[in-house]
């Protein structure tokens, strides 16, 4: 058996792992979760119970040491039989930032619990309001008094803080005019969040258009131990961009369930569907758009695992992270207004669930990076253009 055969019968073992368990969590659970714009605890609580949230953490600190790989076909499955992994995925891309760059110190402090699930670190605190993504000049700073690093300034689009006890915290420990390149002088934290909501840490619930529990964090005069500290002060800026290049992996392969997930509802109701006496997937203006849609969906899964490749064999997998999370979220848009398209006017209902997979879907568009960022980068680093910013 060739190693290309026992790797796909092992993603094959999580794939039906995985679905059995989303089995558990039917289209009428999600449903009631957003029309209550409630968090699917059960469901969260599930998945970690089967381990499946400390996937990649490593066997000794009491995860299964699976790669990014393992972890995408997760995420992937959870969107694919109907669900939202938005609602878990931050533990997944979180980790690499902990497991890559924390103490060891740190790792047998917090990677036991998490993989026990008895900790969740869901959150990362990064994007600010005036900055955006030019992440080089956020204004949250962290100064250094003693054996404490006090943080000041805002954070927005944090998401799962009322979910998570743990957070990634990114802040300025030197102003941006001290440093040579705008990228040094950042540092990571690992911020208790248990501890620091209410005591220099204020959280401000944004209602949004999906059911995504995203905050904005007010830090004034937080103050952290020392040992929060992630890896070496200033180094903070290289360690997230490791962390974000698996964010985009993962979403890339969420993307690519959701877009399983139109093509397949799709598919079913235009065959069941008979208008004029014939089933309307009968007609090539409706099947079409479905065919096209699944054509790129298969072509940005090429991507996915290009990246996924790339990441776990420790290679610098940026270009392709990007580019897959470009691809997928892209099939997964058009996937959906296809779907969308073939339902009429019932994919507006509630109970078909597509007006609530299009909504959670066209989100990727924008985040984590948009796509215009993500045309930026590739028209600097891959054609060498000039840059454009």
């Amino acid at each position: 058996m060739t190693n290309d055969n026992q790797n796909a019968e092992e993603l094959n073992a999580i794939r039906e792992g995985v679905r059995a368990l989303c089995a558990e969590f039917p289209a009428e659970y999600w449903r009631k979760v957003d029309e209550q714009k409630g968090f699917p605890e059960a469901f969260v609580e599930a998945l970690t119970r089967a381990g499946w949230l400390a996937a990649m953490i490593p066997a000794e600190y009491g995860g299964s040491g699976l790669g990014l790989a393992e972890a995408s076909v997760i995420l992937e499955e959870v969107n694919r039989c109907g669900g939202n992994s938005g609602t878990v995925h931050g533990q997944m891309y979180n980790m690499f930032t902990l497991l890559r760059n924390g103490s060891e110190a740190q790792k047998r402090e917090y990677l036991p619990k998490i993989a026990a699930g008895e900790l969740r670190l869901q959150s990362m605190g990064v994007t600010e309001p005036t900055t955006g993504t030019d992440t080089t000049r956020i204004k949250t700073t962290a100064v250094k008094k003693g054996d404490r690093y006090v943080i000041n300034g805002q954070k927005v689009w944090i998401s799962r803080i009322q979910h998570s006890d743990l957070m990634i915290l990114l802040a300025r420990t030197t102003p941006l005019a001290e440093v040579k390149k705008k990228s040094e002088g950042m540092s990571i934290f690992l911020v208790d969040l248990r501890e620091a909501i209410g005591n220099g840490l204020t959280v401000q619930p944004i209602a949004n258009m999906v059911n995504h529990e995203t905050n904005e964090l007010f830090f004034d005069n937080l103050e952290l131990p020392a040992e929060s500290l992630i890896g070496e002060e200033g180094k903070g800026f290289r360690y997230i961009l490791d962390g974000l290049n698996a964010e985009r992996t993962l979403i890339a392969a969420e993307c690519i369930g959701d877009g399983r997930w139109f093509v397949d509802k799709a598919s079913q109701y235009a065959r069941d569907r008979v208008v004029f006496g014939r089933p309307i997937g009968q007609n090539q203006g409706v099947q079409f758009p479905i065919a096209e849609a699944h054509i790129e969906i298969e072509a940005a899964d090429l991507m996915r695992w290009r990246a996924c490749r790339e990441y776990d064999a420790g290679l610098n997998a940026g270009a392709s992270a990007n580019m897959a999370k470009y691809l997928a979220a892209k099939a997964s848009w058009e996937a959906a207004n296809a779907c969308l398209q073939t339902h009429g006017g019932f994919g507006f209902a509630c109970e078909y669930d597509v007006e609530r997979k299009f909504r959670e879907t066209r989100l990727y568009q924008v985040a984590p990076i948009s796509t215009n960022l993500i045309l930026s980068y590739v028209a600097e680093h891959q054609l060498d253009l000039p840059r454009s910013f």
